[in-house]
């Protein structure tokens, strides 16, 4: 679980980083990454009912994400702001499919 103070709470932080932030995806998810006034870095998980109908499902690959960010956080250069946007084929990956391909976005735009 992610500490209280790692998170993207607000709908307009959401927004902000959506609108302004600069991104790289791969085939199963995407980043999108801005500079924020803080000193510790903080993330959003987006899951869209495109991905599946059923809350359940939705619910497992943001458990899975939440995770995977919770063990790089230590990582991620500070003061920074991550969105991870999930697209319909993330669905059929397990946890480590996942992990590596976060930590390979992440890396890509040089936040590790």
């Amino acid at each position: 679980m992610l500490q209280r103070k790692h998170r993207l709470t607000k709908e307009k932080d959401f927004e902000l980083v959506f609108k302004k932030g600069r991104s790289f995806f791969v085939k199963e998810l995407g980043v999108k990454v801005l500079q924020n006034n803080l000193d510790h870095p903080r993330a959003g998980i987006v899951v869209s009912n495109k991905i599946s109908k059923k809350a359940t499902e939705r619910n497992k690959i943001k458990r899975r994400l939440r995770e995977a960010l919770h063990l790089a956080i230590p990582n991620i250069k500070s003061n920074v702001d991550i969105l991870v946007i999930t697209r319909p084929t993330v669905i059929n990956l397990n946890y480590q499919e996942i992990e590596s391909r976060l930590t390979n976005c992440l890396s890509k735009l040089r936040l590790i």
